[in-house]
């Protein structure tokens, strides 16, 4: 990745005033609450606190990545350590400022699970189907083992690639369909749909 390719996904994120946008949440706050209706309120003060665990979550894990000693970081890119970190990424995802293309961000989920062998065949575009092949048979060859090696695609691919919405793993020299596991619509994909934020694993 490039430096110019950094700096441009950087400029693209909007300028906000974070004065402004807290009067603006304690603004929507109280025209809930001239509503009359506590539960939707009490919904909408969840909402915000959610929202605010989960940004406060990727911040902290930020610094830590960032204040890792120059020696003990990734070698080369000084974003490679933000850029793998599913948390991180899963923000950068969420808002289109993740500077590598899809086919490297499937790469670096299927990276992160590496025990589980599981090599690209093809994605759909149309269905946002992401096709598996596991050399080795999925572990032991059981269907537990497979089972086991999907839930973990699923969860890096949300984290690092959203627009993946369907998953198939096909054990290398069997027969038959493969299995597939749903899912369901990630955040903030290209194509313009909006959904809440991916699932990230606590740092």
């Amino acid at each position: 990745m490039s430096a110019g390719t950094t700096i441009d996904a950087t400029k693209a994120a909007p300028a906000v005033d974070a004065v402004r946008t807290g009067q603006r949440i304690e603004d929507v706050l109280d025209r809930l609450a001239t509503t009359g209706d506590p539960a939707a309120r009490a919904a909408a003060e969840e909402l915000v606190q959610a929202l605010m665990d989960f940004y406060g979550a990727g911040l902290a894990r930020m610094l830590h990545l960032l204040s890792t000693p120059v020696g003990r970081r990734t070698p080369g890119d000084p974003l490679a350590s933000l850029l793998g970190d599913e948390l991180v990424a899963s923000l950068l995802v969420l808002h289109d400022l993740h500077p590598e293309d899809r086919t490297t961000r499937i790469t670096r989920a299927l990276d992160s699970v590496r025990e589980h062998e599981l090599d690209v065949v093809d994605f759909d575009e149309e269905t946002g189907t992401l096709r598996l092949r596991a050399p080795g048979g999925g572990g032991c060859g059981c269907a537990a083992s497979g089972t086991t090696a999907q839930q973990a695609a699923e969860d890096a691919l949300a984290c690092f690639a959203p627009e993946v919405t369907a998953v198939e793993v096909q054990a290398a020299g069997r027969s038959g369909e493969p299995t597939l596991l749903q899912i369901g619509t990630g955040p903030g994909t290209r194509a313009g749909t909006t959904a809440g934020p991916a699932p990230a694993k606590a740092p």
